[in-house]
């Protein structure tokens, strides 16, 4: 009796045991997805920060993307130049010839520099600045806030506010964009790693204004414009911009504006 219970309970184990193999070999075909070997070859190659500023979710949609061909070798803005060599051994394509980006925040105007209107006591956060009377404490309307949005979502710790602005380094910046994304005031852009000279200033208020809150606001005076040898700034709207695939890195401007709203970098 006790041997037949025996063996009536291993039958039954083993029977489950072949049904539960039978329904996993089915779902295994039904669910089976080929693994594309490029694109997870091109996945270990991406840093794996997942930061979005390739435009993608993740890196995972990013080597998808490239994989598929419909983004460029040079999509994850992170890995920069070398990453992208990596990647365009692995698709057979040439890299081209991509550029280390990084984060320029467009304001000279610290606390020393620029004039404010009232004390501001409330949240450290730009985006609640700029809702606060008056879009915030800074007399001009288009400066830094300083409140470290653009600080606080940078993974990279390489923003931090220096004097009541925003300031990159360069160094550490991996050109995610997050800082771009957030800034309420638009006033940061990726400029080329090698730039020499970049406008620190966005504001579009007349130079007679600008004097009066700013000590190194761009006053739209065209004297950078006149001097540049290689056609490379223009003053629109109140305000000079650098084309830097114009620049040959003369420094010209940096030395004739009365402002010195250009820095040279």
């Amino acid at each position: 009796m006790m041997i037949s219970g025996v063996l009536i309970a291993t039958a039954v184990v083993a029977g489950a045991g072949i049904l539960i193999g039978i329904i996993l070999g089915v779902a295994d075909m039904k669910l089976h997805v080929d693994v594309d070997e490029k694109e997870q070859a091109i996945l270990e190659a991406l840093p794996g920060n997942n930061c979005g500023g390739c435009g993608f979710p993740g890196c995972s949609g990013c080597a998808a993307a490239i994989a598929k061909g419909d983004a460029p070798v040079s999509q994850c803005p992170v890995g920069g130049p070398p990453v992208a060599a990596k990647i365009s051994e692995i698709m057979g394509v040439d890299a081209g010839d991509a550029k280390r980006m990084v984060a320029y925040v467009h304001c000279g105007g610290d606390c020393d520099k620029a004039t404010q209107r009232y004390e501001y006591y409330g949240a450290e956060d730009c985006r609640v600045i700029n809702q606060v009377p008056g879009a915030g404490p800074k007399t001009c309307t288009f400066g830094c806030l300083g409140g470290g949005s653009c600080v606080n979502v940078c993974q990279f710790d390489a923003i931090h506010i220096v004097n009541g602005i925003a300031v990159v380094d360069k160094e550490e910046c991996k050109a995610c964009g997050q800082c771009i994304n957030i800034c309420p005031r638009h006033l940061i852009d990726l400029i080329p790693y090698d730039a020499t000279e970049s406008v620190r200033c966005k504001s579009q208020d007349m130079g007679q204004a600008v004097n009066k809150y700013c000590k190194v606001g761009c006053i739209a005076c065209h004297i950078c414009e006149k001097n540049c040898p290689s056609g490379a700034i223009t003053v629109e709207n109140n305000v000079a911009t650098i084309d830097q695939d114009k620049c040959t890195h003369c420094g010209l401007c940096a030395e004739k504006c009365p402002k010195k709203a250009i820095q040279a970098m």
